[in-house]
């Protein structure tokens, strides 16, 4: 737990960018600082879904603002995260390539679930202790969340395509408000959320929270009409719906509450707030202020055994549904990770929490390792890669489950498919060892690395050294057989791998 410490959260969001800075003192956070710019990256994507060059400058520029307040934060007290927008974006590495220098700190793309755990997390993190049953809706530029969770603890999240960016962009395209656009859009916004109906019927929670800047927006302007203040009724809704209609468009729309920035997308958001009124039952909407950047900072001010134990159930579950064997891939770890620490134990001290992090990663790929076996046994390594390329894994980035996939992609097979994972030492290394792990414990059960270890003599070499005791070859001439094979395969790569056996 942070005691006394500050920390930041930064929301890259498709409507606007945040950074909330704030102190923790006697285990609560006190905001400090709270920064929002009107991006509106998710309107920059082209019909390619690529973010254009103007939508990446403007993202960058309020970036390297935030980074400039961010200058001298260490890495464990800032966090990072991105959403919908560059969940779709195809060129959002080119993007975060940038931003992350700009920002001074890593950005995780999230997947929408995840989202959804950090908005409910945050959600909850600000209202007062109760036992009751929550729907917590955040309507985004390019998503919507919708979460059942009752005190502290979600228990349905899910994330669909439908926001108030992207519906303005495509039913409202030139701000002109008709009553037969908002039919159109409201249906459509149905059509695409009408699968959470059976999920989150009106008997499965007691009260609805709404997050974020939609419902902010609605309720600032109805507040300001005189309807009753931090609520969202079905009312008030059909009331600015008659406001807006009456306008016709929104360079006309003059309404107290309304602020500039949100005109051009207030009409996607009203439209996906009544089809989630109409589908859903709700007739009051209670506003919160607690949104992702506080699940954010939540997980921040949790240890990092807390957010490490969210993901250990990640990957048992995925063990579970897909059915690997369990026993075999904590062997795996085992080795691997008895590896790594022998190959890295000359690592400067100020690296070992970068190590203990990349121990941790290399553990859960070996649990992982076989997960593909249940669809196809020889390409078990490319369908388990495709399975955490596209899972939803609480806890996880989806920087992180890419590189889970890269090293089970990689750990049978040849090494030319991984191409671009050898400039990084720490990716090549777990990959090394996750391969000799699989290797050495190839019949299923504990191997004898008795007097067996792993060394890299020079590190500014990329050289690998594994030596075996005097008589290990002759006794487990597989295994030794099966190392001679790997010293040949990684002569493809630009690390070298030589095995002293006999």
């Amino acid at each position: 737990m942070h005691m006394g410490n500050r920390l930041a959260a930064v929301d890259l969001g498709s409507n606007s960018f945040r950074l909330e800075i704030g102190l923790v003192e006697h285990g609560a956070f006190q905001r400090t600082e709270y920064i929002k710019e009107t991006v509106r990256q998710g309107g920059g994507l082209d019909e390619n879904r690529n973010l254009t060059p103007q939508a990446m400058q403007s993202g960058w520029d309020c970036l390297a603002r935030f980074g400039e307040r961010l200058a001298g934060f260490k890495p464990a007290e800032v966090r990072a995260v991105a959403t919908q927008t560059l969940r779709e974006a195809r060129n959002r590495d080119e993007f975060l390539l940038h931003a992350n220098a700009v920002l001074g700190f890593p950005i995780n793309v999230v997947s929408g679930r995840e989202e959804a755990r950090l908005i409910y997390q945050g959600v909850a993190q600000m209202l007062p202790p109760s036992d009751e049953r929550r729907l917590v809706i955040d309507v985004g530029g390019r998503s919507t969340e919708l979460i059942l969770g009752q005190a502290r603890v979600p228990q349905v999240m899910e994330s669909f395509r439908v926001g108030s960016i992207a519906w303005s962009k495509r039913y409202f395209p030139d701000g002109q408000l008709s009553r037969k656009s908002f039919e159109i859009a409201e249906i459509a916004a149905k059509a695409v959320l009408d699968e959470a109906l059976e999920a989150y019927r009106p008997d499965r929670w007691d009260v609805a929270y709404g997050s974020a800047g939609t419902v902010g927006a609605i309720g600032d302007v109805l507040a300001a009409a005189g309807w009753p203040a931090g609520v969202v009724t079905q009312d008030g809704l059909d009331w600015l719906l008659d406001k807006l209609l009456i306008a016709q468009s929104t360079d006309r729309l003059r309404l107290a509450g309304m602020r500039e920035d949100r005109k051009a997308i207030i009409g996607g958001g009203v439209s996906v707030m009544r089809a989630l009124f109409d589908l859903l039952g709700i007739q009051a909407m209670q506003q919160t202020s607690g949104g992702l950047r506080h699940g954010l900072i939540c997980d921040l001010m949790g240890s990092t055994h807390c957010n490490d134990d969210l993901r250990e159930k990640t990957v048992r579950r995925l063990v579970k549904k897909f059915g690997a064997d369990t026993v075999h891939g904590e062997r795996v770890e085992k080795v691997a990770t008895q590896l790594f620490h022998q190959l890295l134990s000359g690592a400067a001290p100020d690296t070992s929490a970068d190590i203990d992090r990349h121990v941790r990663k290399l553990g859960w790929a070996a649990q992982l390792h076989e997960i593909g076996s249940h669809i196809s046994h020889n390409d078990s390594h490319k369908h388990g890669a495709y399975i955490l390329d596209n899972a939803d894994a609480m806890g996880f980035s989806l920087s992180e489950m890419h590189r889970l996939s890269l090293l089970v992609l990689g750990h049978r097979g040849k090494l030319r498919k991984l191409e671009g994972a050898f400039s990084d030492a720490y990716l090549a290394t777990q990959l090394l060892t996750l391969r000799l792990a699989v290797i050495l414990c190839h019949a299923r059960r504990d191997p004898d690395l008795d007097g067996m270890q792993l060394l890299r003599p020079n590190p500014s070499e990329q050289r690998i050294e594994l030596h075996c005791r005097p008589g290990w070859a002759s006794a487990f001439p597989q295994s030794n057989y099966l190392l001679r094979e790997e010293a040949l395969a990684w002569q493809k790569t630009p690390w070298f791998l030589h095995v002293v056996a006999d």
